[in-house]
C-alpha cells in the first residue's frame, strides 16, 4: 500500500513511532535486549506479556493455550490478558494516542484486519513493526497479511482465518439432482441458473443475507483482487468495473429468489439453522453456527466461491473478517515477537490444539500439514473440511483496503439499498463516492 498525500502527516509519524518505542522500553521486534523485562504498562516484569483481546472462548482461549504451549520451554513466562471488546479496544487506542499516554498501552493487543491499516497510518506511534522479528510472513496468505501492511512493512501477525466459504446442504442438491462438485469452479451466472433450479425443485433458495449488509458484495470484489480504492488511497467506486459487476449480481440474486435478505443476524442465522435456505457463503468462522443444527450432521459440505463473469482476475476464493497481533510501541518487543513467533507463526502443537474446542482455523499456511487438519468431519459429510480451508486460503487475492474501508462499506451498502429499491446504478454510485470522499475531507 502506498501512503498518499492524505496520509503525509501519519506517514512522517512513522519514524517517531521507533523512537517512541525506544524511550518506552521497545524497539522493533528482534533488536531488543533479549535480557529485557520491561512491559507493556512500563512496570518491572518477569518474562511477563500484557495483552488485550475480545471473546473468551476463541481469541482470548487461543492466547492462553499458546502461553502453555510457550511455557515447555519458557517455565518463568507470564500472560496476562484482559478482555477488551472490540469497539473499547478501539476507543482505547484512539483515546490513548490522543492523549500520548503509550505506556498504558499492553504489550499485544488484537485488531480487525479491516481496520488495522487505519489504525496503523492514523496512530503510528503505537505500533510496533515485525521487519526484524524474524517471523517469516511467506507461511501466511498473501490476501490476509496484505491488511496489516503499510509500506511494504508487516505491522501485524494474522490470527483467525477469515477465509470465504461456500457451505451448502447436500441433502437439499441431492433432491434437486446437484452434488457439491456441481457448484466447485463455477461463474456466478453458473450458481444462479442451478439456484433457480433448486429453488423451483426444492422450494428452498441457495442462500440468505442481512439486509443491508456489504459482506457479499465485498467478498465478490476481493475474489477478484479489487477494491473501493485505489493505491494512493482515493475511493473508486464510480466506474468500477467489479463493484458494478458484484452489484448486477446481487440484483438477480435477490430478484430471482436465489437469495432472500432478512432483517437482523439472528434471523440470517436461522435462515440455515431452520432449514429455510440450502446454504451460506461467508468467512470460515460461520461453521460453528452451522454446527448448532444437530439434526443435520452430515447434510453439510464446503466448496469454493462462485467467481465474477468477465473480469480479469476474478477467482473462486475470498475472505471475510478474521484480525491480526499487534506488538505495541512501549512493548517488550523481542519478548512478544518470540511468543508470537514460537507460537501463531511457528507452533502446529499450538493450532493442533485449539482447533477442535475452537474452530479457529489457522492463517499458518504449515499447520495445514498437520493430521489435525486433515481429519474427516462427520458433520461435513466426512470432508476434512479444516484442510480444505487452508487450501482455499493460499488463494484468496489481496486488495486495497485503505484507511476509509468502513465509510466505503457503509456508503456501498447504502447504494445496494437504494439500487434494490429502484435507484440507477450510476446516480446510486456516484452519491456513493461523494459520501467517502466527504468523509475523507
Amino acid at each position: 500500500m502506498k501512503i498518499t498525500k492524505r496520509m503525509a502527516a501519519a506517514a512522517v509519524a512513522l519514524p517517531l513511532a521507533l523512537s517512541l518505542a525506544a524511550c518506552g522500553g521497545g524497539t522493533d521486534p528482534g533488536t531488543t535486549d533479549p535480557g529485557s523485562t520491561s512491559t507493556g504498562t512500563g512496570e518491572p516484569g518477569n518474562n511477563t506479556l500484557t495483552v488485550w483481546a475480545w471473546d473468551p472462548a476463541f481469541n482470548i482461549y487461543a492466547m492462553e493455550q499458546a502461553a502453555e504451549i510457550y511455557k515447555q520451554d519458557h517455565p518463568d513466562f507470564e500472560l496476562k490478558v484482559e478482555e477488551t471488546s472490540w469497539d473499547d479496544l478501539q476507543t482505547k487506542l484512539t483515546t490513548l494516542a490522543q492523549s500520548q499516554q503509550f505506556d498504558e498501552l499492553p504489550d499485544i493487543f488484537l485488531t480487525q484486519n479491516n481496520a488495522f491499516q487505519k489504525n496503523v497510518l492514523n496512530y503510528p506511534d503505537l505500533f510496533s513493526n515485525f521487519s526484524e522479528s524474524g517471523i517469516d510472513f511467506s507461511e501466511f496468505p498473501e490476501g490476509v497479511t496484505a491488511f496489516s501492511v503499510v509500506d511494504g512493512v508487516n505491522y501485524g501477525l494474522p490470527f483467525d482465518n477469515g477465509t470465504a466459504i461456500n457451505a451448502l446442504r447436500t441433502d437439499v442438491l441431492q433432491e434437486a439432482g446437484y452434488t457439491v462438485d456441481d457448484f466447485t469452479d463455477i461463474t456466478w451466472s453458473e450458481y444462479i441458473t442451478k439456484g433457480k433450479d433448486v429453488l423451483a425443485k426444492t422450494g428452498k433458495p441457495l442462500l440468505s443475507g442481512q439486509a443491508g449488509s456489504s459482506d457479499l458484495l465485498m467478498m465478490m470484489l476481493q475474489s477478484a483482487g479489487a477494491s473501493l480504492f485505489d493505491e494512493e488511497g482515493n475511493p473508486t467506486i464510480v466506474g468500477n468495473e467489479a463493484l458494478i459487476n458484484a452489484m448486477g449480481v446481487y440484483q438477480e440474486l435477490v430478484s430471482t429468489g436465489v437469495m432472500v435478505e432478512v432483517n437482523s443476524w439472528d434471523e440470517y442465522i436461522g435462515t440455515f439453522v431452520n432449514s429455510s435456505v440450502a446454504g451460506t457463503i461467508n468467512g470460515v468462522w460461520i461453521l460453528g453456527s452451522i454446527q448448532t443444527a444437530e439434526d443435520q450432521s452430515g447434510n453439510w459440505a464446503i466448496t469454493n466461491l462462485p467467481k465474477l463473469d468477465g473480469i480479469d482476475g476474478a477467482t473462486n476464493f475470498s475472505a471475510n473478517g478474521g484480525s491480526s497481533w499487534a506488538i505495541s510501541s512501549t512493548a517488550d518487543t523481542a519478548l512478544a515477537a518470540d511468543f508470537l513467533g514460537a507460537t501463531f507463526a511457528g507452533s502446529t502443537e499450538f493450532f493442533d490444539t485449539i482447533l477442535p474446542s475452537s474452530g479457529a482455523v489457522a492463517n499458518w499456511l504449515p499447520a495445514g500439514e498437520s493430521a489435525v487438519y486433515a481429519e474427516p468431519q462427520e458433520f461435513f459429510g466426512g470432508q476434512p473440511v479444516f484442510a480444505k480451508v487452508l487450501e482455499f486460503s493460499a488463494e484468496v487475492p489481496s486488495n486495497n483496503t485503505g484507511a476509509y474501508y468502513y465509510e466505503g462499506r457503509d456508503a456501498v451498502s447504502a447504494a445496494m439499498t437504494k439500487i434494490l429499491g429502484g435507484t440507477a446504478v450510476d446516480t446510486a454510485l456516484d452519491e456513493a463516492q461523494k459520501n467517502v470522499e466527504f468523509a475523507m475531507s
